[in-house]
């Protein structure tokens, strides 16, 4: 849990670092600039909230692994949900805007998280988890996402070292194998989700792993 806290405040801390012209770049979520990707923060900010306050009474049925699944094809942007975000993120017109929303809503999301009972069970996407594990889940959002934001634009700090070594964890977990040593943590998280294909040599890496990847997760 101490984790989700960190990786959370790395997250909105480069956000709040970054210039307004930064907003307009792409990010490395497919067709979303990164404007869009902090509007999509705002909105994961909300259902952390939302999820924190509302408790199950049935046995958890997912831990900080299985929360995730893996879809068949990669996203392209144009699914309704994606749409309606860059309509939402166009519709702040300035960017300070958008930094003072996801630092309001994402405060409250951090204290939350911090006050919540780890024991206690919540419920999501019609799934059961305690709160231990759905926050252990959302390293791995915050620290892709930390990655999606700095992907076209110069920001000297990376996710902490802690939470990209536990997302890679997560991932391997997820993928059924683990990824070379060879490969960093962020180059396993990249190359993994997709975010970026391997190269010649990393593909041979990889070996029969490679048929696996992209693991697209949502």
């Amino acid at each position: 849990m101490d984790l989700f806290s960190r990786s959370w405040t790395a997250l909105r801390t480069a956000i709040a670092e970054l210039p307004d012209e930064a907003f307009a770049r792409p990010s490395g979520c497919t067709g979303w600039l990164v404007r869009d990707l902090v509007c999509h923060l705002v909105i994961d900010a909300q259902d952390v909230l939302i999820i924190l306050v509302t408790p199950a009474e049935s046995e958890p049925t997912r831990d900080a692994v299985t929360y995730w699944e893996v879809a068949e094809t990669p996203p392209t942007g144009d699914d309704p949900l994606d749409a309606l975000i860059v309509r939402l993120a166009a519709a702040y017109q300035e960017p300070w805007l958008l930094k003072f929303h996801l630092d309001d809503v994402g405060s409250a999301a951090g204290r939350a998280a911090v006050l919540a009972d780890p024991d206690l069970r919540v419920s999501t996407r019609d799934q059961v988890l305690t709160v231990r594990d759905y926050l252990a889940a959302y390293v791995l959002e915050w620290t892709l996402h930390h990655l999606d934001l700095i992907a076209y634009v110069e920001y000297p700090r990376k996710p902490p070292a802690e939470g990209l070594a536990r997302s890679r964890e997560m991932l391997e977990k997820i993928a059924g194998s683990p990824f070379p040593a060879a490969f960093s943590d962020e180059d396993a998280l990249l190359v993994g989700t997709g975010r970026r294909p391997p190269t010649s040599s990393e593909e041979a890496e990889l070996g029969e792993l490679a048929g696996k990847l992209p693991l697209v997760l949502t």
